[in-house]
């Protein structure tokens, strides 16, 4: 299958789906996980806990990747980012806002976003920097 074009991959990135998380354990061995992200066009960022087996992890060895694809049953497409992540503080609680309204229903938006951003300091910002995107579509 032929790989999607840069403009696809933009769009594809864009629409709102859950991705799944790759980073490593402390003896080397890969783990993944569902997360919510949005991307830029430039880099895709997420929201955790600072107190996270993957925060945590992550600050040791950044190194991820991040898959998004179609359901089952779908034409055939996905999007992997290989590349760096980095974590801080900067623009989280906003993050949190725009992501819970993206993917939760109104309500149970702003009760999540009530209850997370009563403790900011809580949370931080992972963004992914690719090195490497591949896709198929």
């Amino acid at each position: 299958m032929a790989s999607l074009t840069p403009e696809a991959v933009d769009a594809f990135l864009r629409e709102t789906r859950i991705a799944k998380l790759a980073y490593l354990h402390e003896d080397g061995s890969p783990t993944i996980i569902p997360i919510w992200f949005e991307w830029d066009g430039k880099v895709a960022r997420m929201f955790t806990s600072r107190t996270s087996r993957k925060a945590r992890r992550i600050a040791e060895e950044p190194r991820v990747a991040l898959s998004v694809e179609e359901p089952v049953g779908v034409h055939e497409r996905w999007v992997t980012i290989e590349g760096t992540c980095a974590i801080s503080d900067e623009g989280t609680v906003a993050l949190i806002e725009r992501l819970a309204r993206r993917y939760y229903d109104p309500t149970r938006a702003e009760e999540a976003i009530t209850g997370w951003t009563k403790r900011p300091e809580s949370w931080v910002t992972l963004t992914v920097t690719p090195t490497r995107i591949r896709s198929v579509g």
